[in-house]
């Protein structure tokens, strides 16, 4: 027993000893400032001050010291820049690269050889580059202009709302149940639901399994109860158990849909509990975010990401923006059981943080010869037009395939393709009519493409990127919501087609992990496997059913051969079980799945290797031992905080600020795709006096820069 228990000792030091080197490595990674070795000096720079973001461009400023090799004392500037960011948020970390130096000040110098210390910035910089962890990006991200596209068109009419105190599972059907066939046996099965459901053709009873349970009804849309004597045929097609549902537990009640639907499942009565503050009430024993304000007495439940409002449970319920919530939703503590409601309150730092992550690119290099697209259609390529726009999509087939002035676009996994034919053969595209496509409004299913960017390119790969807004995930009001909210009919014919939807998987965010579907006791009813004859398999729905970015081919059920892939890039099914999954706020960016499409199993081979695109890149190294406690402000002045104050470089040394004031801001011209080489106007390298600095504008930078490391 005691060498067992040493063992366990032993193998605990070794993993904790091995869980401090990971976690140093990516402190040391992505840890500021970081030097930059020129051949007169070692060139210091600091923690980077964006100023604006536009696609992969970050434009912004830092202050800089140069450590001369002569031994002298540091000399203290500000530079201004612009750079590509190539980001993977799984490894949650960005490469400031492409840096282009616009200018460079030396406010604090008395040295006549100001030209020559700019040379070796202007001449040292651009060929580094600069890790940074998307955590202190994106904080830094609140003192920047940052591209926000208009959302107005998102439609926000509630779907109908019930209310259950029994454990039920919603079922939902893409309009009115349709069945097919089952080759070589006496039933049809559901096309239009993500639920295993087959229907006996001469009796006319339907059947219902989630593998360990099953159920039966007179009519697919219910009523539905549990039977213990499911036809044995029936059950011979379905595994002993692909079902995390145990099989003594309790039969879930059924309730079948054809309409947008959310359903709120209490354990019971509702279990009203007191926020601490006494201005708010929230139930405990449900999934759903479910409050009621005591001033007013009005309940409010969040559904993908909106408020909605009604005096009582029968409704009617009305849309209320996150930015006109009752006050009190704005103290709700961090720390409280549903501390994470705050990500879908306005004004908020936790939903600033969303906002402030969802405008950062995703990005990748992909290789041309590496990335290959097929399209498949029911039957000749059908293509309808999109209202106020010159595009028309692709309707018979699960790609996402655009004509726009007689040349065809089409999207897949985040990367653009162009041919001159809708059939192919496709190539990766190295631009797009970004004009024509940024029009096509949220009522179009195929509204996320205009959140696909082409970036650049060289003669061997393209530079690509997306923001959320591809996965069905918007900024509105303030707060990060999930779906356009319109209901996309789906495609008919030899194949049917569904449209990602916006209510009926029970979405919510979460800050970590992002949107979670479906609640944790309905998992065992998407995760079920069911072979049904004739080569017909049935799997809802590890891979997803409805949502995310569509894959070319996989979602579809051919009504004919019996194919089915039914599937995208969504995963539904909760994982991470909590009485309240919006008010979990201690999962961290390890528990993330793979939210970086180019880094899934199926599009890696299609990906250069970092060691391609960056081949010619010094990664700047970690200055150690200087702590990251330097500023520049907007005209140029270098400061320092000390304790509450700040303090600049006069003559050599650090000194109490001037008057407070509120310099002029430098103008610069930021440019909207890669960086300019052309030579760019340079300020006065030094005031005449001893700069006054703007305070707001330094206080702003510094609260980023703690909530940044905070986050990391």
């Amino acid at each position: 027993m005691v060498n067992e228990m040493r063992k366990l000792i032993f193998f605990s030091n070794i993993l904790c000893l091995l869980l401090l080197m990971l976690m140093s490595s990516y402190v040391q990674a992505s840890a500021w400032p970081q030097e930059v070795v020129a051949p007169e000096a070692t060139i210091v720079v600091y923690q980077p001050q964006p100023e604006k973001l536009v696609g992969n461009i970050l434009s912004g400023r830092a202050a800089i010291s140069l450590e001369l090799k002569d031994g002298s004392e540091p000399i203290f500037g500000a530079m201004w820049f612009t750079a590509r960011l190539d980001t993977d948020k799984d490894s949650a970390t960005a490469i400031v690269s492409d840096v282009k130096v616009e200018n460079v000040t030396w406010p604090g110098s008395v040295d006549a050889s100001e030209q020559r210390f700019t040379t070796m910035v202007e001449g040292s910089v651009p060929k580094s580059g600069f890790e940074i962890s998307t955590e202190r990006l994106s904080a830094s991200l609140a003192t920047a202009e940052v591209e926000q596209q208009s959302l107005q068109d998102l439609k926000t009419d509630p779907p109908r709302i019930v209310f259950t105190e029994t454990l039920t599972v919603l079922m939902l059907f893409d309009g009115k149940p349709r069945f097919a066939d089952i080759e070589n046996s006496p039933y049809e099965r559901a096309l239009n639901t993500p639920f295993a459901v087959a229907r006996n053709k001469k009796s006319g009873i339907v059947y219902l399994t989630s593998g360990a349970f099953w159920y039966q009804a007179r009519d697919p849309l219910g009523p539905w109860t549990p039977t213990s004597t499911p036809p044995a045929d029936l059950v011979q097609m379905v595994p002993e158990s692909d079902s995390d549902q145990p099989a003594s537990a309790e039969p879930p009640a059924i309730m079948a849909v054809a309409e947008p639907t959310e359903l709120i499942v209490t354990s019971g009565k509702p279990g009203w509990t007191s926020l601490t503050g006494g201005e708010l009430l929230y139930v405990q024993n449900t999934e759903t975010p479910w409050l009621r304000e005591l001033s007013t007495n009005n309940m409010y439940v969040l559904l993908s990401g909106r408020w909605y409002r009604s005096k009582t449970q029968a409704g009617p319920w009305t849309f209320v923006r996150a930015d006109e919530l009752p006050a009190s939703f704005s103290n709700i503590p961090p720390a409280s059981d549903i501390g994470g409601l705050r990500t879908s309150v306005a004004g908020t730092s936790e939903a600033d943080d969303a906002l402030r992550d969802a405008a950062i690119p995703q990005t990748a290099a992909i290789k041309r010869d590496e990335a290959t697209l097929t399209v498949e259609y029911d039957g000749k390529p059908k293509f309808d037009g999109i209202k106020g726009t010159t595009v028309k999509y692709a309707v018979n087939t699960a790609s996402q395939v655009l004509e726009i002035s007689g040349k065809y676009y089409a999207v897949d996994n985040a990367v653009w393709y162009t041919s001159a034919s809708a059939t192919g053969p496709w190539v990766v595209a190295d631009s797009i009519p970004d004009e024509e496509i940024a029009k096509i409004p949220p009522s179009s299913p195929v509204y996320n493409t205009t959140y696909v960017k082409v970036y650049s390119s060289t003669p061997e790969v393209v530079y690509v990127g997306y923001t959320p807004g591809y996965m069905w995930s918007f900024p509105y009001y303030g707060v990060p919501v999930y779906g356009t909210g319109w209901y996309y009919p789906p495609y008919w014919g030899g194949i049917y087609y569904p449209r990602p939807p916006t209510w009926g998987f029970h979405v919510g965010y979460n800050p970590w992990t992002g949107w979670n579907f479906g609640v944790s006791w309905s998992n065992g009813f998407f995760s079920v496997g069911v072979r049904w004859g004739g080569g017909y398999h049935h799997h809802c729905c590890g891979g997803g059913w409805y949502g995310g970015g569509y894959r070319g081919g996989n979602n579809k059920i051919n009504i004919n051969t019996g194919d089915i892939n039914i599937g995208n890039n969504i995963n539904i099914g909760n994982r991470n079980k909590i009485e309240n999954r919006m008010a979990d706020n201690n999962l961290r960016p390890g528990n993330r799945d793979n939210n970086n499409i180019y880094n899934r199993a199926e599009n890696r081979a299609r990906n250069a290797s970092p060691a391609t695109v960056q081949r010619d890149l010094q990664k700047a190294r970690t200055a150690t031992n200087r702590p990251n406690n330097l500023y520049a402000d907007k005209s140029g002045a270098v400061a320092r905080r000390n304790g509450n104050n700040w303090e600049t470089r006069d003559t050599g040394s650090w000194k109490p600020a001037q008057n407070q004031g509120i310099a002029n801001s430098r103008p610069v011209s930021q440019p909207s795709t890669r960086p300019s080489t052309m030579p760019s106007s340079r300020p006065s390298s030094r005031p005449a006096s001893r700069p006054s600095i703007d305070r707001g504008d330094l206080n702003r930078s510094y609260n980023a820069r703690q909530r940044g490391s905070s986050r990391e």
